[in-house]
């Protein structure tokens, strides 16, 4: 190995490679401190000849090779497994804003290009690129690719594969593929950018990226409501779908256990409305222009549902601080629910139309298994996604005999739920090595053998990410 570690240190130079303990455990823990691995070194590299470099180096030693972007995975997809001697290449150093093309709309960049960034280069050239989520200012954008990272804009602009228009990869063999193409048609055989999007890095590490920008909305119009129930939630969403459907960025749901929990931060927070309703819904539209029609229609939907008994309470924001202010609540829920107690985070989704079922369902039934918890949701509810989480006091955790029994337990309870309505268990934050045991039970056989062959026929050595995602065959 310290053959190894020379040949990496001639190609990244003697700073790009971290071998002190110190400085090589942020690379070895994930953001929640849940998982911790071992490694052999990390290594920055700062373009796509380096990265193919260190990847040949590592697989002539049968090395494994594991690609690291903001390391803010919420299922240990980043963080190698505790007494593995592989490589971790960050792509931190990777960070440049290679081109922004406001003609066809599309911007290319390093890898390592952290979100938000992105997002400012874009707005720069009065462009959105509308990938947006609690971690935008850590999260790189090879990171965002490689989990087809999804966040609070998905109603309107799609998932991360929904925005991306081509890739540059670093193979298994350490070829490069170079498909940074800005093109929307193109019909000359597999689109293989699909292959590499949502693979975790188990097929080859992301480098660089052409990614699809929109108009951005300067007039906006944001409200948080009160739906009576639910359900009424559901029809509230059909409503502003048939009237400004194409203008709706955003349409989150809270109850109010969850909205109590932020409201515990501090003072600085406040409910726009009646803190006490059971479920409260932040709704955002927004325009490339100044269209006054836009805040009319918008409040003609809630005056209506108001009227017709769907909501209890409506307050529409008048101002863009206003509207900042609600987003700081949806925004603040990671941070309320850890002071409030240990969660089990569930990152579920379901078909729209049995939302509702599921959550009641769920609810009822964690609820009469472990007595006195809280049940906390909040989600995009104009997808489909809830993170839907049983939240036990720090008093009521400690007291638990064995934790990770009453993890698993949940997950049985809430899984098959999620399974008898045709949902999924992880909806946006990846498979990982923390579900691994879920992919068993819940994808069919065919479907991990096809993973598992494009996974050989890509890295017949099986030396990126080994472990991850897709789970060895039983025995």
């Amino acid at each position: 190995m310290n053959a190894l570690i020379d040949d990496l240190r001639r190609t990244v130079g003697t700073t790009g490679v971290i071998t002190a303990t110190e400085e090589l455990a942020p690379y070895l823990a994930d953001v929640r401190g849940l998982y911790h691995g071992d490694a052999l070194c990390a290594v920055r590299p700062r373009s796509t000849d380096e990265v193919a470099a260190v990847v040949g180096h590592c697989i002539a030693r049968g090395v494994p090779v594991l690609a690291q972007g903001g390391n803010t995975s919420l299922s240990g997809g980043a963080v190698p497994f505790a007494g593995e001697r592989g490589v971790v290449v960050s792509l931190a150093r990777m960070r440049r804003i290679r081109h922004v093309d406001a003609a066809s709309n599309s911007i290319t960049v390093d890898a390592g290009c952290v979100l938000a960034e992105v997002q400012r280069a874009a707005a720069q050239m009065g462009r959105l690129y509308p990938v947006s989520l609690g971690a935008e200012g850590s999260c790189q954008i090879g990171g965002n690719i490689a989990t087809n990272a999804g966040g609070t804009n998905v109603l309107r602009y799609g998932n991360t594969r929904d925005n991306v228009l081509g890739l540059e990869v670093v193979l298994p063999d350490a070829r490069v593929w170079n498909g940074l193409r800005a093109l929307r048609k193109d019909n000359t055989g597999f689109d293989l950018k699909q292959l590499f999007i949502g693979s975790e890095g188990l097929l080859g590490i992301v480098t660089g990226a052409t990614l699809k920008l929109h108009p951005l909305p300067t007039h906006h119009v944001a409200a948080w409501v009160a739906p009576v129930s639910i359900d009424a939630s559901l029809e509230l969403l059909a409503r502003f779908q048939t009237t400004l459907g194409t203008r709706m960025s955003a349409f989150e749901i809270m109850n109010g256990a969850q909205l109590g929990n932020v409201l515990a931060l501090g003072p600085e927070y406040k409910s726009p409305i009646n803190p006490a309703a059971p479920w409260h819904v932040l709704v955002d539209l927004g325009e490339a222009f100044d269209d006054p029609q836009l805040r009319s229609s918008a409040e003609n939907v809630l005056y209506d549902a108001l009227s017709g008994g769907l909501l209890s309470d409506v307050a529409v924001a008048i101002s863009e601080a206003q509207r900042a202010a609600m987003w700081k609540i949806r925004h603040s829920v990671v941070e309320a629910n850890n002071r409030a107690g240990k969660r089990v985070l569930l990152d579920v989704a379901v078909p729209i139309s049995q939302v509702p079922d599921f959550v009641q369902r769920a609810s009822q039934m964690l609820e009469e298994r472990f007595a006195g918890i809280q049940v906390v949701v909040v989600g995009h509810f104009g997808d489909g996604n809830l993170h839907f989480s049983p939240l036990f006091s720090f008093e009521q955790w400690n007291a638990l005999p064995d934790t990770a029994a009453v993890v698993a337990e949940i997950r049985r309870i809430v899984h098959d739920l999620t399974a008898e309505l045709n949902g999924t268990f992880s909806a946006e934050h990846g498979v990982g090595q923390d579900l691994l045991l879920e992919m068993l039970r819940y994808k069919s056989s065919v479907e991990l053998d096809l993973m598992r062959r494009v996974k050989h026929a890509l890295d017949p050595q099986g030396l990126f990410n080994p472990g991850k995602m897709i789970p060895s065959p039983p025995a």
